[in-house]
């Protein structure tokens, strides 16, 4: 296999860059050809594909987003769009595509590898929603920068004696809120998980006030409801006032950690020592330390689950 493509599908995430040049630089040590395709699947239906060499992925380690861009395309779900895809990889003479994204990019590398394309899947989404790895690609950067955020939000909200909700992202999934929260300290964490019981919710945080704590902190995760619904069903129970932070696109952003690099820069050498190897059609991920494939039909009729002994811990801390 000498010519090994590269692309960055969905949303950004802080680690994809360490995770192409990983590709890119390992490819190139291993003798091989390495192609970066630009705008994700999107970019490849285009055929926006582009020689890399080692110099073209210097000093991009530490940078956040991606080099390569990325994009989502409603077309690619198509026969039609992912047999553009096909061609575009075959006009190239590609014979092997490393692909760095979430859900949706881990289930567009099933279609292609249905279609004969040989492919590695490697997590990259803040979400860590994708299955069969504990860790994907920018998670950790996102749960420092909530906390970061969160650490500064604590000073007003203890200045002015506020409750704060803070709404995190993570789609339908709590991974995200459930970190950041036991990080923080915080009262309470609302997750798609687990039933909403705000009766509960108030009861803590007037256990909170009778015991002089004059502020507090709520982590909701987006896929729980709207943080300014929650925040006034919390105020007409517990007369409480309220604010409310949604701290949006900015946990995609930013330099990725040292945990977060050094997990792209395994990930991305270790999908090209699996199609080097001969094996495709995989999910490369992290368990126990260790890098581990499994097969993308398996991955995807899995679903990740939240460790509930987490969330049980934040309950007990916030008493």
């Amino acid at each position: 296999m000498l010519r090994i493509g590269v692309l960055t599908s969905g949303g950004d995430a802080p680690g994809m860059n360490a995770a192409i040049r990983a590709v890119v630089r390992a490819g190139i040590f291993r003798g091989s050809t390495v192609f970066g395709i630009r705008r994700g699947f999107l970019g490849l239906m285009a055929g926006d594909i582009v020689p890399m060499d080692v110099g073209s992925v210097a000093d991009i380690i530490y940078r956040g987003g991606t080099a390569l861009l990325t994009g989502r395309s409603d077309e690619f779900k198509s026969g039609e769009g992912r047999q553009r895809a096909m061609n575009a990889l075959q006009d190239f003479g590609i014979d092997g595509l490393v692909v760095i994204g979430g859900d949706g990019s881990v289930r567009g590398c099933r279609e292609l590898a249905r279609g004969g394309i040989r492919v590695v899947a490697i997590p990259g989404t803040i979400d860590n929603d994708v299955p069969c790895s504990e860790l994907s690609i920018g998670f950790d950067t996102a749960v420092n920068t909530i906390c970061y955020a969160v650490d500064k939000i604590r000073d007003t909200a203890e200045a002015l004696e506020r409750t704060f909700v803070v709404e995190v992202m993570g789609r339908d999934t709590g991974f995200l809120a459930l970190a950041s929260g036991l990080a923080v300290g915080a009262e309470s964490i609302l997750l798609p998980e687990v039933p909403t019981d705000l009766d509960e919710v108030c009861l803590r945080l007037r256990r909170s006030r009778a015991r002089s704590k004059r502020h507090s902190i709520v982590i909701l995760a987006e896929g729980v409801g709207s943080a300014y619904d929650i925040a006034r069903q919390i105020t007409e129970r517990t007369g409480f006032p309220m604010r409310i932070i949604i701290l949006g696109h900015i946990q995609r952003g930013g330099a990725p950690t040292a945990l977060d690099r050094n997990l792209a820069s395994r990930l991305g050498a270790g999908a090209v020592e699996t199609l080097l190897a001969g094996r495709h059609g995989k999910l490369l991920g992290l368990n126990g330390g260790c890098l581990q494939e499994t097969d993308l039909e398996v991955a995807l009729e899995s679903r990740k689950g939240l460790n509930l002994a987490e969330y049980e811990l934040v309950k007990t801390l916030s008493i």
